[in-house]
């Protein structure tokens, strides 16, 4: 009489304890990976959009101009709409850089459990997306 979860046979192979808290945190990696791309992507069109206002400002000719608050629009000094883009375009810089940074590091730890999961497991599971 065999017995079960005996690791002779790829699919009768016996998942752990560890094994099952690798793929878990695998897949929790593989999430925020995805939730992570959507916000690089959301900060780049924001950088992008941020620059794209301080270029128009600074051909226009008008000394105060609409600036939108929220859900309001004001008139303020070109200058200080200068300075609030400005400085709104650099943390959303910093808010991109440090995604990018996680991205990096999520990535890598991805690889990490995949190497460890293929070699228990080879074929008989699939970590790559379709």
């Amino acid at each position: 009489m065999q017995q079960q979860g005996s690791s002779s046979s790829g699919s009768g192979m016996e998942v752990t304890w560890e094994d099952q808290q690798n793929i878990n945190t695998f897949s929790r990696f593989n999430n925020r990976f995805h939730e992570l791309e959507d916000e690089i992507k959301f900060a780049k069109e924001k950088c992008e959009n941020l620059e794209d206002a301080g270029n128009e400002l600074i051909l226009a000719d008008e000394e105060m101009v609409r600036f939108q608050i929220g859900e309001v629009f004001t008139h303020l000094p070109r200058e200080e709409v200068e300075t609030r883009i400005e400085e709104m375009k650099e943390a959303t810089c910093k808010s991109l850089e440090k995604l990018e940074q996680e991205k990096e590091s999520i990535v890598s730890q991805m690889a990490e459990l995949k190497k460890v999961l293929y070699a228990k497991f080879k074929d008989s599971i699939n970590l790559e997306e379709d």
